[in-house]
């Protein structure tokens, strides 16, 4: 974030896809961050049931002592059940569906609502009928295309992804999670591929 210039003392909500440290590992320096630089503003996290207890134990893995310090912030973890319902945090909605990836926890794709923008994302996952809900309705769907075409299990390769397009509700499909073998033909895709900093002006 402090990278491309943003101010994570702004950040109210993060939403975690599923508990491996590529998607995950970031969130106890965050929680850090704000305690640092004396954080006020509460912050909510979402992320899969077993999101709590991983917090807890990731932080005092890398700082012990860090889960249990008295901060000036509210830090609220809402787990979601993977069922398709939706949770709030103040004008923010997601809901969730699990996926198909092994990561300790259940893993999810999710579906945000706000300010009247709409931004699903697919996690980390093989193909599942359940990612047509999560798209339904979004302004951008952010999907793993990990390989070009080679099946890895729990992931999603981009000819399977094409496969599945047009059936994706969605406005506009971005690639993420993207492997060597995807990052060698990015002049070859038909969808925009997704890098650090993007922007997407809905």
């Amino acid at each position: 974030m402090k990278s491309q210039h943003l101010d994570p003392g702004e950040v109210d909500a993060v939403v975690i896809s599923h508990l491996h440290g590529d998607h995950f590992g970031g969130l106890p320096f965050l929680v850090l961050d704000g305690q640092f630089t004396r954080r006020t503003k509460p912050l909510t996290v979402f992320g899969p049931v077993g999101t709590r207890q991983r917090l807890h134990l990731a932080m005092e893995t890398l700082y012990p002592g860090s889960a249990t310090v008295q901060r000036r912030f509210t830090l609220e973890v809402t787990e979601l059940d993977g069922g398709g319902g939706t949770q709030t945090a103040g004008p923010l909605e997601v809901a969730s569906w699990e996926v198909d990836h092994a990561s300790g926890a259940p893993a999810l794709a999710v579906h945000t609502a706000l300010d009247g923008t709409r931004f699903a994302y697919s996690g980390d996952t093989a193909w599942t009928p359940v990612l047509l809900d999560a798209a339904a309705g979004s302004d951008v769907f952010a999907c793993e295309a990990y390989t070009w075409d080679k099946a890895v299990r729990y992931h999603l390769d981009y000819a399977t992804v094409r496969t599945h397009a047009d059936e994706l509700d969605t406005g506009r499909l971005v690639l993420t999670h993207m492997g060597p073998s995807m990052l060698e033909r990015l002049d070859e895709l038909d969808h925009i591929p997704a890098s650090d900093g993007f922007v997407i002006r809905t």
